[in-house]
């Protein structure tokens, strides 16, 4: 069995991408301007918003909510999936940003919402909103609280995903690993859900010049 050194895997992730999602004048311009701006280089790669955009094409999503906007990348996939997309951003820069990448980019009906999320969400829940796909990506210390309100807002049948699972689990140690009010203790005792909890591995991702380990938990509503 071969090794994995950093540069294989970094080969093997830049020839997914090459093989499986391409160039993308307008995704990049996305990137480009959130950088212009000041934003940090945080967003998600190529391949997860392709994954992101499947997992949408796979539950019928025609609703999408993001905890968490930074400049409007992962709602451009979202809405290539045929979704509209209802964004939660804190930072007004960013939710400023955010709005002129998806103009341009020519996502009509994207919501940006500018507020603290657990502010927000009980408002979406008041509404009775209702979405078929939510995707986590804010404060990793606030993630079960967001999961919670994720449920109560997901349809049944539909998906919420948790990125960065793993890293907020890991941040400190093994007390954060095996702490119960982890994301993963708190999910694992949640009667509305099923779900699971995938590492992964990237060099690409934030331009790591080593592995950079994470994960994503997936949960359906039942």
């Amino acid at each position: 069995m071969s090794t994995v050194t950093p540069s294989l895997l970094s080969l093997v992730e830049s020839t997914a991408e090459t093989r499986l999602v391409g160039d993308d004048a307008q995704l990049a311009a996305t990137l480009a301007n959130s950088a212009r701006h000041g934003l940090p280089p945080i967003s998600i790669t190529p391949l997860h918003g392709q994954h992101l955009s499947l997992l949408a094409q796979l539950v019928s999503a025609r609703a999408v909510l993001e905890v968490g906007t930074l400049g409007g990348y992962s709602a451009q996939w979202f809405a290539r999936a045929g979704a509209r997309v209802t964004s939660i951003e804190v930072d007004a820069r960013h939710r400023d940003v955010a709005l002129e990448n998806l103009r341009a980019a020519g996502v009509d009906g994207a919501e940006v919402v500018l507020g603290d999320a657990l502010d927000v969400l009980p408002r979406l829940a008041a509404e009775g909103r209702v979405f078929d796909l939510v995707f986590v990506d804010a404060d990793w210390g606030l993630q079960a609280d967001y999961f919670d309100w994720a449920v109560r807002l997901t349809r049944r049948g539909g998906a919420i995903y948790v990125d960065n699972a793993v890293q907020s689990m890991v941040e400190d140690g093994e007390d954060g690993v095996t702490r119960e009010g982890s994301l993963v203790a708190r999910v694992g005792r949640d009667e509305r859900v099923r779900a699971a909890l995938v590492p992964t591995v990237s060099v690409r991702k934030w331009d790591c010049e080593s592995e950079f380990v994470d994960g994503f938990l997936l949960a359906v509503v039942l």
